[in-house]
């Protein structure tokens, strides 16, 4: 009798998620069909770092935002072997407003 290997067949991603001082990847096997937002929750990060929130969190697959735009959302995409999911942390500050404050600061240093 033959066994229907398809059904036990996983494909293997990683989690990570980054602080200045600390980071972390998990290493999954998950079946296909899973979604980046189900892989964050199976790799148990949020229990090492609670201030991710998997349902809040923005997330990217290789640098490449899951917004909904140029890729599904992270409830929807579904992942292929070999992915990362990377838990991007909040900004501080708007990209654009650093770069006026870095100008700024470049400028005050050349008057003196």
């Amino acid at each position: 009798m033959a066994e229907n290997n398809s059904a036990l067949q996983v494909i293997k991603v990683e989690v990570a998620y980054a602080l200045p001082e600390r980071q972390r990847i998990v290493v999954l096997e998950v079946l296909p069909g899973c979604t980046a937002y189900e892989a964050v929750l199976q790799s148990g990060i949020a229990r090492e770092f609670p201030e991710i929130d998997p349902a809040q969190a923005d997330m990217g697959i290789f640098s490449h935002n899951l917004d909904g735009k140029s890729l599904p959302l992270p409830k929807d995409y579904q992942l292929k072997a070999g992915d990362r999911v990377e838990i991007y942390r909040p900004l501080l500050l708007d990209p654009k407003q650093a770069r006026l404050l870095r100008a700024a600061r470049v400028k005050l240093k050349r008057k003196y």
